[in-house]
């Protein structure tokens, strides 16, 4: 079995601060600006409290205790529990205001990113897989939730929690202050070099997992070639002890290094605060300071390094942050090639008279000619059958009558109308599309036909069926035109499917057709239903059918013989077989009743 390298861009999560990201962030936060103040303030209260706390016990020991006072020592315990219950409401309503907020945020942000992936062209998603767009969505935009609800916050109260107890430390007691603060460099070396083995733990990590979800998505696609071939054993093998041994040994180094890192800081944060009770203890008995400055500074020393953990640990999620920033936002970026010019009107309602006017097209990142120079005039309920070697244009030709491309060069027009000039909308409101591999959502057999006219009555639903001939196999279905397909129509044959697709073209009641291949996936007593069909369907339609299989074309009004991204020959399949020439040899080697 072959290796499987994870994805590339699994590897570099890492980024730096990026102040763009950081400004397109701030601005999806922007609506919400009183309720992120709100937080913000609820923070600043909190970190107070967490600061005042220790000179509240230095007032308890100092003015209460040994001055012999009840009553300031009652006070001060009342300030430092209700200090404390005080810290306690701040965040409880942080979390909650910066969830709700975050969650907002991620709303608006996928609902973008999902409306800008729909209105992506198609030569868009020929580069870009959907796995790829997936983790965009969910892991990426997963990442920034994180970010958002419990970092953003969390960082600015760490800071100012740290400043606060720097300011409370040197007033209390420069000489002790000074102490603390000398294990801080041997700290930061530490963080330091934690940061790098951490990071290239991180990648580790991810790189392994990215190879156990390829795998495993390879044997779960492929699950009946390796049934088949008697793969199993072997393939549990590769991935027990290659992939996921990998994964294992990985997340096993990578909890070494954090296991170390918090050790070390607690050890460091020990010492300072050993050293702290040691010297200071040693200023009480000479009278130096009192035993409530002592006290408050080995609690101030405690909550010093805290912050100091907190912001180490948001730095990756910071870093993370960047990358994912960076990645949703060059696919908000991508430029949509196919849009409707400004003001563009609706197409209105067509009879299905198409012009092609000296056409060519090329794709936006290859220069080299896909079709060139097509020049063509298609009467209103005309038949065109598409035929070709694999790579001829055939497909591009109806995407560009779909207008899912717009030409490089020249107009397409519909009923004397440029497409460039009318909405996208109106024009496929007013078409039909069969494709080869029909795609069938995850639903019931009535939902799947209702997608032609959502309006459309239960009635036309099952008129519509019967029309193509899919009502006896689906009333014969355990529900009838209730069964759910489940994701992709996996339960249902590929005549069925493309039986329901037919279905659902023909209650759209489109003007015209298009037949990417639509029969030459089916058997051949499943093609005689859908030759039956095809002849209702097609009747006084404009109609494009591009197929392999003679009984396709053979009744088409013309046929177009596309090679090298131009039409070499048309005419009618007599003619054609007459002339001898490209079509005569297509269907000499190969272009027959099998495909």
């Amino acid at each position: 079995m072959a290796v499987i390298n994870p994805p590339s861009a699994e590897e570099a999560m890492m980024k730096g601060y990026d102040p763009a990201v950081a400004r397109r962030l701030a601005g999806f936060a922007r609506p919400y600006t009183g309720k992120l103040l709100l937080a913000l303030l609820l923070m600043l209260t909190g970190s107070a409290m967490t600061v005042i706390g220790p000179y509240l016990v230095k007032l308890a020991l100092d003015a209460g205790l040994e001055a012999g006072s009840l009553p300031v020592l009652r006070q001060a315990v009342l300030l430092y529990v209700a200090a404390t219950a005080v810290q306690a409401l701040t965040i409880f309503f942080r979390v909650r205001i910066m969830a709700r907020v975050g969650q907002s945020i991620i709303f608006d942000l996928r609902a973008r990113l999902f409306e800008h992936i729909q209105k992506l062209s198609l030569s868009f998603f020929s580069r870009y897989s959907v796995g790829r767009l997936i983790t965009r969505v969910i892991n990426d935009v997963g990442v920034l939730r994180e970010f958002i609800v419990w970092a953003i916050l969390a960082i600015a109260r760490d800071l100012f929690t740290l400043v606060g107890i720097l300011v409370a430390m040197l007033a209390l007691n420069v000489r002790l202050s000074l102490l603390t603060f000398a294990v801080l460099p041997v700290m930061l070396g530490v963080t330091i070099l934690f940061k790098r083995q951490a990071r290239e733990n991180y990648r580790a990590v991810r790189s392994a997992i990215s190879w156990v979800n390829s795998v495993l998505a390879e044997n779960i696609n492929g699950v009946r070639v390796v049934q088949a071939f008697s793969r199993q054993e072997h393939n549990y093998i590769h991935y027990r002890d290659e992939v996921n041994r990998n994964n294992l040994d990985t997340n096993l180094r990578a909890a070494r290094i954090a296991a170390l890192y918090p050790s070390v800081i607690e050890f460091l944060g020990t010492l300072a605060t050993a050293l702290v009770v040691w010297l200071g203890g040693a200023a009480v008995l000479g009278e130096q300071i009192t035993p409530g400055i002592l006290v408050a500074f080995v609690l101030y020393v405690e909550r010093f390094f805290e912050p100091i953990r907190d912001l180490s640990r948001r730095y990756d999620s910071f870093q993370s942050t960047m990358a994912g920033g960076e990645r949703i936002f060059s696919l908000l970026d991508t430029p949509v090639e196919v849009q409707d010019a400004p003001g563009a009107p609706d197409l209105p309602a067509i009879r299905g008279e198409v012009t092609f006017e000296h056409v060519s097209f090329h794709y936006s990142d290859d220069p080299a000619l896909v079709l060139s120079d097509i020049h063509l005039h298609v009467q209103a309920g005309q038949t065109v059958a598409l035929v070709g070697e694999t790579g001829a244009g055939k497909s591009t030709f109806v995407k560009l009558v779909s207008r899912f491309h717009d030409p490089s060069q020249g107009r397409i027009l519909i009923d004397g109308q440029d497409l460039c000039r009318v909405t996208q909308s109106s024009l496929r409101r007013q078409m039909g599309i069969v494709l080869q591999d029909p795609f069938l959502f995850n639903g019931t057999v009535a939902e799947n036909i209702h997608f032609g006219r959502l309006e459309a009555s239960d009635a036309e639903v099952e008129a519509a069926a019967r029309a193509v001939g899919a009502h006896d196999f689906i009333v014969r279905l355990r529900n009838g035109y209730a069964t759910s397909v489940e994701e992709g129509g996996l339960l249902l044959s590929v005549g069925q499917r493309q039986l329901i697709s037919f279905a659902r073209a023909l209650l759209a009641d489109p003007r015209i057709l298009i037949l990417d291949e639509a029969t030459s996936s089916v058997d051949t007593q499943t093609e005689r239903i859908i030759q039956q069909a095809l002849a209702r369907l097609l009747k006084g339609r404009t109609s494009f059918v591009i197929a392999h299989r003679l009984s396709t074309v053979v009744n088409a009004d013309r046929i177009l013989v596309i090679q090298g991204g131009q039409v070499v020959e048309q005419g009618t399949h007599a003619e054609l077989l007459a002339q001898g020439g490209v079509y005569y040899e297509l269907y000499k080697t190969g272009f027959d009743e099998s495909g």
